[in-house]
């Protein structure tokens, strides 16, 4: 096991099933970039017969976002080869050949749809710069008065015969984020939203219908929070749509399908949610022809696939997948689905069949990783200290097993929270299992409360309670290693990035058991967070306040690490890019500046270029170097003395 094995690797995304259910097209990527700019290629599978894919691109630029044609004969896609970081419309055969461009628009196209009218393509794209912005850009006059001249998202059709692109006057300075169409070759539903910006873009989502064929338009009123996956469905009464969005009436919990009347006139009717008291976790929401849609869903370790029953409006299950899925797509009659699949010890690939099963392997993305020997990788379930049912993985060092401990133990807690760990290859360029078992470690990943998988109740009890009970949680879990002789408690190590970055940094302010903690990407103060983070409010629901709420101290001050700095005894190393606007670096400054002022062991590494996600080749080898050399230098096996002897 190797840095360059895990970072050179590829991996498939956003599969799209063709509408006669037939092929597969989807991307191919690179986990780490090499170059200044991401590069990727479309490939395509048959569904039966040769399951070996072609490459319909060379991916030396970045192709991403294949769509089908309605006759499922050609495959349009989304390209930046013509311009670095511009894409454009693009469309090439099923067969292969010259990728055809379709669009020169300046500022780039950002999503696209084929309709029903095969010389109709919706886009949604940003306005083009004016002359006027181009001038003031090579003057550097370009101050930014924030809530001005926002560069928003429009919808757009395309016409084939022509080329002209016309702009209905739809949705004033909305930001459009989702098209779909209805089945039957009807209207456009339209996602919109407020700004842009996730604060307060994704809180006043509002849904639209638009005629392809003309202007005509109309406002659906607001849908919930974090709306997504609009899927349109019909019942005795006439057209439905659906979508997800967080149940109400918190920002803090689990994901619902909500559904609404589309009347041929007058207001929308009440918004349902179809979803309610189920103990699992829609995660995408899909269309067909005819009858309910399906939804893909967390549940538990496993993911299942669910079909709307019109009848009785609940959603049922129709096939279960071990493991993690993702990326669900149908064909038009619903009798073909295609996902990313991954289980415990198979790389995320390609895979098709029925809905209820079984799904065949159509790619091999990263044949070099089934010549690694892994860790096994164990299911657990356990309770919480009141009674809560949990759920998480043990995986031992290759080879090992139980009867071989205590190992030396680290803890990885997921991001989110809204998360999970599912059972499969928990391998990547982050603090990860596989990587850090194969250096010797045991690696527990707990499903702690305010997770995905188990329902809306279970991800809502952290609103404004991070690191309460949801730690408590971690921490039993830990406690059950220890005492079945699997953990040995005086080598314990936490990390985790993002919402495990901030279970790093809690930790080691509630206890000195660990010896050592990587916080990566982490959250050190929630008031900071919610002021600066771009999911502002949402971060207020974890923390519980905002800092300009009224003078100190706020609840959000009980709930920071940075509250507790001055208690740490634990080594940190923490990991941050400097670009990072999901949770700013200023996180990790404060953190770094605390553990200064206290003397307290750490390391602080800033990554340059890099946002949340760390995506540069050489930075993602750094990562997972420096993160296995921090737990090796303070969690390293003890070396037994050897025995005393006497001459005769």
């Amino acid at each position: 096991m190797t840095g360059e094995l895990v970072v050179d690797g590829d991996v498939p995304a956003t599969p799209t099933l063709s509408p006669d259910g037939r092929w597969v097209a989807f991307v191919v990527a690179s986990v780490g970039r090499a170059g200044d700019h991401p590069v990727s290629a479309l490939w395509i599978a048959a569904v039966a017969g040769d399951p070996s894919p072609v490459a319909l691109t060379s991916g030396v630029t970045a192709d991403s976002t294949p769509r089908w044609a309605a006759d499922s004969a050609t495959v349009f896609f989304l390209s930046d080869r013509v311009e670095r970081g511009v894409p454009q419309l693009h469309r090439i055969p099923r067969t292969g050949g010259d990728a055809e461009a379709l669009t020169a628009w300046r500022a780039g196209i950002d999503d696209h749809l084929p309709l029903a009218d095969p010389n109709l393509v919706a886009l949604v794209a940003r306005d083009e710069p004016t002359e006027e912005d181009v001038r003031r850009a090579e003057r550097r006059d370009d101050a930014v008065v924030r809530g001005e001249r926002v560069p928003v998202a429009r919808l757009r059709l395309l016409d084939l015969r022509t080329g002209r692109i016309r702009t209905p006057c739809a949705h004033g300075d909305r930001h459009v984020a989702e098209v779909a169409q209805r089945p039957d070759g009807g209207p456009l539903a339209v996602l919109t939203l407020a700004t842009p910006d996730p604060d307060p873009g994704l809180l006043e989502p509002r849904l639209h219908l638009v005629d392809p064929d003309g202007d005509s338009v109309r406002d659906l009123g607001p849908a919930g929070v974090l709306a997504s996956d609009l899927a349109w469905w019909r019942d005795e009464t006439g057209w439905r749509l659906a979508y997800l969005a967080v149940t109400p009436p918190g920002l803090v919990g689990g994901t619902a399908v909500f559904d609404l009347a589309v009347s041929a006139s007058g207001p929308s009717a009440e918004h349902r949610n179809l979803t309610a008291g189920m103990t699992v976790c829609p995660t995408e929401l899909v269309q067909l022809d005819s009858g309910g849609p399906l939804a893909l869903v967390a549940d538990g370790l496993d993911s299942a696939i669910h079909r709307l029953d019109p009848a009785r409006l609940r959603f049922a299950e129709v096939g279960r997948i071990r493991g993690f899925a993702g990326s669900l797509t149908v064909s038009r009659r619903g009798d073909v689905v295609a996902a990313v699949l991954s289980t415990a010890h198979e790389p995320r690939d390609v895979h098709a069949g029925p809905p209820h099963g079984p799904l065949r392997r159509l790619s091999d993305t990263s044949p070099a990783l089934r010549e690694v020997r892994w860790g096994g990788q164990e299911r657990l379930s356990y309770q919480a200290s009141d009674g809560l049912a949990l759920d998480g993985l043990l995986i031992l060092p290759p080879g090992r097993s139980r009867r071989d401990g205590p190992f030396p133990l680290v803890t990885l807690v997921h991001g989110g929270p809204y998360d999970r760990y599912a059972d499969q290859l928990q391998l990547g360029w982050y603090p990860s299992g596989q990587w850090l078992a194969a250096a010797g470690y045991a690696v527990f990943l707990p499903n702690a409360r305010g997770g995905q998988g188990h329902g809306h109740e279970f991800a809502a009890r952290v609103a404004g309670a991070v690191g309460d009970a949801e730690w408590t949680d971690v921490l039993t879990g830990i406690d059950a290693l220890v005492a079945d002789g699997v953990a040995d408690a005086d080598r314990l190590g936490i990390g985790g990035w993002s919402h495990g970055g901030f279970a790093a940094a809690w930790a080691v302010g509630q206890t000195d058991r660990f010896r050592a903690a990587v916080m990566g990407a982490g959250i050190s103060d929630w008031g900071m967070l919610a002021g600066t983070g771009e999911h502002g409010r949402f971060e207020a629901g974890l923390g519980g306040s905002i800092g300009w709420e009224g003078t100190g101290p706020h609840p959000h001050d009980r709930r920071s690490p940075i509250s507790f700095t001055a208690r740490i005894r634990t080594p940190v190393l923490i990991l941050h890019g400097e670009q990072d606007t999901n949770v700013p670096l200023g996180q990790a400054e404060f953190f770094h500046r605390a553990l200064r002022r206290f003397g307290v062991e750490h390391e602080f590494v800033v990554y340059p270029r890099e946002g949340h996600a760390i995506r540069e080749r050489g930075h993602q080898l750094d990562l997972l170097r420096r993160t296995r050399a921090w737990f090796d230098r303070w969690l390293a096996p003890r070396v037994a003395e050897p025995a005393l002897t006497t001459d005769a």
